[in-house]
């Protein structure tokens, strides 16, 4: 199991990071990325922190942690330098914050976010197929969520996905100790987004591939 896409209390999780780890630790994952929320207020206060995190806790556990971001509600004219300023502090994952259908996001940031320096969009609606297309090429992870309103448009996105060749990713966008997916609830946002368990076997050995490349 790997997650590119949670988060602790440096933005609107619930637990500090050594807790966090821990919980996932014993579902048994392979690597959990924490990307908590951030614009260019408070990227560099949150960079640094988990890569302490990161530092002090993955010798003690089994379970990996990454050093992430989520860049969130960020205007499109400013996600590409961003993501540019997050990379060269030492974030490991650049996640973008999508165009969700339940949130008000500005049109045009799906566009941006994949023209950006970023690893994994989140939750990207009623992304077009041109921007799947684009995802594609530069080899960007479109996420399935396991989070409520966010997961409406996972079928969606997955039928583009394997249409056009893009790289899935099933994610947790957890919050709290309550969100975290477990290795058969992970199984079931993926076939619930209308994928054989053949191709969610893909997206795992995606995934890891990604993390063992880090």
């Amino acid at each position: 199991m790997i997650d590119l896409h949670t988060h602790c209390f440096f933005s609107d999780g619930e637990l500090v990071p050594a807790e966090h780890l821990r919980r996932v630790e014993i579902l048994g994952y392979e690597a959990i990325a924490i990307t908590d929320h951030a614009d260019s207020s408070n990227y560099d206060f949150l960079i640094p922190r988990i890569a302490q995190a990161a530092k002090d806790l993955n010798p003690h556990s089994k379970t990996r942690l990454l050093v992430g971001i989520e860049l969130t509600h960020v205007p499109p004219g400013l996600i590409a330098e961003l993501a540019s300023k997050a990379r060269t502090m030492g974030a490991q994952v650049i996640v973008a914050h999508g165009e969700t259908v339940v949130e008000p996001v500005i049109p045009g940031t799906n566009r941006a976010s994949l023209l950006a320096d970023i690893d994994v969009l989140a939750h990207p609606g009623l992304i077009s197929e041109e921007d799947v297309k684009l995802a594609a090429d530069r080899g960007i992870f479109l996420e399935l969520s396991g989070r409520k309103g966010h997961s409406l448009t996972n079928g969606h996105v997955a039928a583009l996905a394997l249409k056009y060749g893009a790289k899935l990713a099933v994610n947790a966008d957890a919050h709290g100790p309550g969100d975290f997916l477990t290795s058969q609830m992970a199984e079931t946002v993926a076939l619930g987004a209308g994928l054989s368990l053949e191709q969610y076997g893909k997206i795992r050995q995606d995934m890891s591939d990604f993390v063992k490349g880090l």
